[in-house]
């Protein structure tokens, strides 16, 4: 899967502490990747933005607005290094202004372009175009998680289409699926939000160069051309109609995503956590008996901690897409009130969503399934799970489904162990007067019944696999 996941308990050892001392969040130390938190870095920030500012001159270099000469003197200073965030730094101490320090670090670098750096331009043209290019770096690494995730799950279903397991509804049994189809089931969630940020990037991964109210008034005649060179250049669509700044509605649009991630790997890892329960016991989290540590007074202790992890970063996430969405109510074309959260959610959100997507690959990548204690507690029910079945078959033989349903109900009540359905069924009167005692052990067979999971799970398999490739 590429990069490592940080397994770290939540109670700080004195190497993690020390890892991380002089930090505050813990973003820095605990969670997520060191290779998508460099996408977010201050000079990954700086060398996008300077990014745009040589693909403008080297726009309007094109149409003949600034001289060739000076474009590509913006376009070497730009790229080969000598721009420094010390320097731009030093400058924003004085200057008060975060772009207007990037320009005049990159003007102080461009020779006979010093002139024409940033001409035309407003800081939002550049901000937000950078931008633009950040969220087009983090959509792949997401897309790239979903694809993994949904790699895991299709394998699970795949090798247990026909597992019989006890479906619960209520958190009270009901009737029986195949552990394969609650896999595939999940693996449909997951690659439908791939779909949701295929379809998303045409409107995310935009930016603008079209000046101070979005008019493009001070770009003249070649406005049209100055955007349309720049996003080609770069990769990206402009926004046909932004104020000052790209419209906000298209970051909500990224928010609600990732929070609609996150609250796919929540209900994931919530039925991970539940399975593992003690009295259930279906699956559990890999666990490293020779050196793992459950908890430091119960020996005995496996806890299904990356799930609980994956939950409680889950929920974080979420809570992102607020500031997001409000930040949508600006005044007129444009004020501040975005720009300090900005900085906070967008890396923070997908640092985020990158960690709990990875930790849930790994758990499902390396569950474990107990396909025995999955029939012991299908068997516990008494063949009360299959009341459905026989129900269906007693009503298609003659007696009213009402009827059907009010004789199961009675035979079904305080089942005591070593009584079963099928044994209250073969003495009733009434269901050996529609159905023959022979056929009832066929109709409350669970594995009869679950025939149907797994052929609906080759269906969404068979629909799937070919997608997941793409």
């Amino acid at each position: 899967m590429g990069g490592s996941i940080r397994y770290i308990s939540d109670v700080d050892s004195p190497s993690v502490s020390s890892a991380g001392s002089g930090d505050v969040c813990p973003l820095e130390h605990r969670y997520g990747r060191d290779e998508v938190r460099s996408l977010f870095s201050r000079d990954r920030r700086l060398r996008r933005a300077l990014k745009v500012e040589a693909a403008l001159a080297s726009a309007e270099a094109e149409l003949g607005m600034i001289p060739n000469e000076g474009a590509h003197a913006i376009g070497v200073a730009a790229t080969d290094g000598s721009v420094t965030l010390a320097r731009v730094d030093a400058l924003e101490g004085e200057l008060q202004h975060d772009v207007m320090a990037i320009t005049r670090a990159l003007a102080e670098r461009s020779g006979p372009g010093a002139a024409w750096v940033h001409y035309g331009a407003t800081s939002n043209d550049i901000t937000d175009t950078a931008m633009g290019l950040e969220i087009q770096e983090a959509l792949a690494v997401i897309r790239s998680d979903l694809t993994e995730l949904a790699r895991a799950l299709l394998a699970l279903a795949r090798a247990h289409r026909a597992t019989p397991e006890i479906g619960r509804t209520h958190g009270q049994s009901a009737v029986p699926l195949s552990f394969g189809y609650k896999m595939v089931v999940g693996a449909a969630e997951v690659l439908r939000h791939r779909r949701r940020l295929d379809e998303m990037r045409p409107r995310v991964e935009v930016g603008k160069m079209s000046g101070a109210v979005g008019t493009g008034a001070g770009f003249g005649p070649h406005a049209p051309r100055v955007e349309s060179l720049v996003m080609q250049r770069l990769g990206l669509s402009a926004d046909e109609a932004p104020t000052q700044i790209v419209g906000r509605d298209r970051l909500a649009e990224l928010a609600g995503l990732l929070a609609l991630i996150a609250g796919t790997a929540e209900r994931l890892s919530t039925e991970v956590r539940n399975l593992q329960r003690t009295e259930i016991g279906e699956v559990a989290e890999a666990f490293d008996e020779t050196k793992q540590v459950g908890s430091s007074t119960m020996a005995q202790k496996r806890n299904p901690r990356l799930s609980e992890n994956v939950t409680s970063l889950a929920r974080l996430v979420r809570s992102m897409a607020l500031p997001a969405w409000e930040n949508m109510a600006m005044w007129h074309e444009r004020d501040l009130t975005n720009s300090a959260n900005e900085r906070i959610i967008l890396p923070h959100a997908v640092l985020l969503t990158d960690d709990v997507l990875r930790k849930l690959a790994e758990v499902f990548a390396h569950l474990e399934v107990d396909t025995a204690r999955m029939a012991q507690n299908l068997a516990a029910t008494g063949g009360s799970a299959m009341t459905e079945g026989l129900m269906l078959a007693l009503t298609q033989r003659g007696l009213p489904r009402s009827e059907s349903h009010e004789l199961l109900r009675q035979l079904t009540r305080g089942l005591a162990p070593g009584e079963s359905l099928l044994l209250r069924a073969q003495a009733s009167p009434i269901v050996t007067k529609w159905v023959p005692v022979g056929e009832l052990a066929e109709l409350l067979d669970p594995g009869r019944y679950v025939a149907a999971a797994a052929a609906k799970t080759d269906r969404v398999l068979a629909q799937l696999e070919p997608e997941l490739s793409r």
